[in-house]
């Protein structure tokens, strides 16, 4: 999926903890990704029949703690 989108695989792990945590993707065996519909690819082609995906941007810098 990363090199679709035309990003590294680091690039789109909040994106993928996010899914998780939302409950429409899980971790299969051996870190593998799965979805909880096994027709989710479907739906997704018509929901979003294409692919719009924004330039990259850089993130901001995370604040340092006092201390």
């Amino acid at each position: 999926m990363a090199a679709v989108m035309g990003r590294e695989s680091t690039q789109l792990a909040p994106t993928r903890s996010e899914l998780i945590n939302m409950g429409l993707l899980h971790t299969l065996p051996m870190a593998t990704p799965g979805t909880q519909s096994l027709t989710f690819d479907r739906f997704m082609l018509r929901a979003v029949p294409e692919l719009d995906v924004p330039p990259v941007q850089k993130r901001r810098p995370k604040p340092q703690k006092a201390g």
